[in-house]
């Protein structure tokens, strides 16, 4: 850990010679203070209360690469299968960290959607303006992240506007006979009245060591909708640590769901902050993992104002050694009257050896609320398992159709039908079996 601190603090300084005029802006200002921090701080370990479940050790021991250039160029025919193909999206793309513009859709027709790099060019008031503001300025790996902030998605919807496709994030790492560390760094602003829908993946292509570690801030204005999906079923070798922040204003609804599928190990840290009233969110997560895999869900709501819902469902599935971790911190502060908040985080271990660490919380300091929180750890019913054997279903489909129906609930905020249907196909073929999941 403390080689690739020691690997990372210099490599910022050989970022800083590449930014020329940029080293004196407001935003180099903002990432030497983060590199402070993290030069302070480090790598957190299981002494750290957040951290105690999850051992960042093993994926830290690499000898990664940082500053990086496209590995080897890439067909479209050849990742055609991550895209939403059969929908009409807009498309952001880069690949080993450095954007695709030929496999990118990007537009400044109405609404801006290109690379957050561009943007600190032609937008710096914007950017300025929101950039780390929601962001934990605290927070280590945030922390080193906003310190490499360069490259990445930049989204800005202005008041009284739909976006009328759904915008695709891809990031791509290609083959390459290199341990790769990416820091994208995606900004997304929706204006209000306004509306969005989200997609972002991270890939990647080879059996290399791949570590990214991503910071996301959504900031949605006064009565704006925004859905944010994030598909997560990348190659074994692949580690991700996705920082997510959002910031809403009155009558905003935000959701964000995430669906957990692949990748060696995965820590999602998701953050809202509610602080307008008669706001809206909704987190939602599947997770359906096996072998040795790692899924770390940490959410936190903090109910600032009266009259605000939140809504949090997570279910899992854990087979083999597999091991989750659900961290979620619901908090209601002393103005926060009328506050309604609802968090749930239901699991299923289909072996011994796997498990799953669940710690739902409540801090409420208002007097005035409607709250509740609860987790489930189980097998599969064996009552329902028998009702459908006795009624001529395999054992196996019969396993696959109960445990799809477990965690179907929690697809229900996903409002493009591709997208749902692709999800589908993709939890049909983790549950290894082949059904008709069409909708």
């Amino acid at each position: 850990m403390e080689d690739l601190k020691e690997k990372l603090l210099s490599s910022f300084i050989a970022f800083e010679s590449t930014l020329n005029g940029q080293a004196k802006s407001p935003i180099h200002k903002v990432r030497t203070k983060a590199i402070e921090v993290f030069e302070e701080k480090g790598f957190p370990t299981k002494r750290n209360e957040e951290w105690k479940y999850t051992n960042l050790k093993p994926i830290l021991k690499h000898d990664y690469k940082l500053l990086s250039h496209p590995e080897s160029e890439i067909e479209f025919k050849d990742v055609k299968r991550y895209f939403l193909h059969d929908t009409d999206t807009y498309k952001i793309v880069f690949v080993d960290g450095v954007f695709s513009s030929w496999m990118s859709r990007t537009t400044h027709d109405g609404y801006d959607i290109c690379t957050f790099a561009s943007a600190i060019e032609k937008y710096t008031h914007i950017v300025n303006k929101y950039f780390n503001k929601a962001a934990s300025q605290e927070d280590s790996l945030t922390a080193l992240n906003t310190a490499f902030a360069r490259e990445g998605a930049f989204i800005n919807v202005p008041d009284n506007t739909i976006v009328e496709k759904p915008i695709e994030v891809v990031f791509f790492s290609t083959n390459s006979d290199t341990e790769m560390m990416t820091m994208p760094r995606n900004l997304v602003v929706v204006g209000k009245n306004s509306q969005a829908q989200i997609i972002e993946r991270h890939q990647s292509l080879h059996g290399n060591n791949v570590l990214t570690n991503v910071v996301t801030e959504i900031f949605a204005e006064e009565s704006s909708h925004v859905s944010y999906y994030k598909v997560q079923n990348d190659e074994y070798t692949a580690s991700l640590i996705d920082n997510t922040y959002v910031d809403q204003k009155e009558k905003s609804n935000c959701t964000v769901d995430t669906f957990s599928l692949g990748g060696k190990f995965t820590r999602n840290n998701l953050n809202f902050n509610l602080t307008g009233e008669h706001c809206e969110c909704h987190l939602d997560g599947i997770t359906i993992i096996e072998d040795d895999q790692l899924v770390d869900h940490h959410t936190r709501i903090d109910h600032k104002v009266p009259n605000c819902q939140s809504n949090e469902l997570y279910k899992g599935i854990y087979d083999d050694k597999a091991k989750g971790v659900f961290n979620g911190m619901v908090m209601v502060h002393p103005d926060a009257q009328k506050t309604n908040a609802f968090q749930q985080n239901n699991n299923i271990l289909l072996t011994d050896t796997a498990s799953i660490d669940t710690k739902p919380q409540l801090e409420i300091y208002a007097d005035d609320v409607k709250c509740s929180h609860g987790c489930t750890v189980g097998q599969l019913d064996d009552d329902a398992l028998f009702y459908m054997r006795s009624r001529g279903i395999a054992e196996k489909e019969a396993k696959a159709m109960l445990m799809y129906a477990f965690s179907n609930d929690a697809l229900k905020n996903v409002r493009i039908a591709s997208l749902r249907s692709k999800l589908n196909l993709v939890f049909a073929k983790k549950l290894g079996v082949d059904l008709d999941f069409g909708l």
